[in-house]
């Protein structure tokens, strides 16, 4: 990436963003590779892919930030909730959100997403967990709440719907973020600002998150981590303001960029 408009090629480098590519040392080979002599091309127009192509997997810890927990009327959990969505439902940051067939409780949350970097298993603490992000990027965990909330069993029934993770436009480098806990998020409906908040109000901080997971699974290179969203979601609203079909959402987050999504019913 060049600037927000414009990138290289870096195919001659390595193959993909991806498991096998980052165990090789992707990232390495790219920051040493010498790129000056490529042309950059304009990606206005081009379609983006996902950031990190097949995952692993992709993991959520829900309830935390403490003014989200509020408007849910539940009380902040004392250790990060942890629930799954099936990676083939991971898009590209511009591509469409499809509602379910039948959904009228389509929901969105816009969160600051982490990319592992290498494997993690029984870290000794969220300091060391620091070293094992590759970086962050931007994910909307949309989520069909009949089927999350009211139909019993695991979240991951309602978060799981293909086209319900839109992720991108890019990652931005552990080394170049500066305070990952200090970050304003924030998602339009149709240019009505619903959530805008500050990752300062998260309950368990990032570095947390990854340390505490690695107690309980083993995270691999390009594993992807949906930290939480903040209050606005549309269940919080009273009444409730639910994605219906035709809405254009734009999910940011200062200092990563912009998600643009049209959402459209399923034919």
């Amino acid at each position: 990436m060049i600037n927000d408009n414009q990138a290289v090629y870096v195919d001659h480098v390595i193959k993909d963003w991806n498991r096998e590519e980052l165990e090789a040392g992707a990232l390495e080979k790219v920051k040493g590779a010498d790129l000056s002599a490529l042309t950059p091309f304009d990606i206005k127009g081009i379609r983006i892919a996902s950031p990190v192509a097949r995952p692993t997997k992709l993991i959520c810890i829900g309830l935390n930030y403490a003014r989200h927990a509020a408007e849910s009327g539940m009380t902040p959990p004392p250790e990060p909730v942890i629930f799954m969505k099936a990676p083939d439902c991971l898009i590209g940051p511009n591509d469409d959100i499809v509602i379910p067939p039948g959904s009228e409780k389509t929901d969105y949350e816009v969160e600051i997403c982490v990319v592992i970097g290498k494997r993690a298993l029984y870290l000794k603490s969220p300091e060391e967990a620091r070293e094992h992000i590759l970086g962050f990027t931007i994910s909307q965990d949309v989520s069909e709440r009949y089927w999350q909330v009211e139909r019993g069993g695991q979240w991951v029934k309602g978060k799981s719907f293909p086209t319900f993770n839109p992720v991108g436009p890019w990652i931005i480098t552990a080394d170049e973020m500066k305070n990952e806990q200090n970050v304003r998020v924030w998602c339009e409906i149709d240019g009505e600002m619903r959530q805008d908040s500050n990752t300062s109000d998260m309950i368990f901080g990032i570095s947390h998150c990854v340390w505490y997971l690695s107690q309980v699974m083993e995270l691999m290179p390009g594993d992807i981590i949906n930290t939480g969203t903040p209050q606005g979601v549309g269940m919080g609203f009273k009444p409730e303001k639910f994605l219906k079909g035709g809405e254009v959402v734009r999910t940011g987050i200062d200092g990563i960029g912009v998600l643009t999504s049209h959402v459209k019913k399923h034919s």
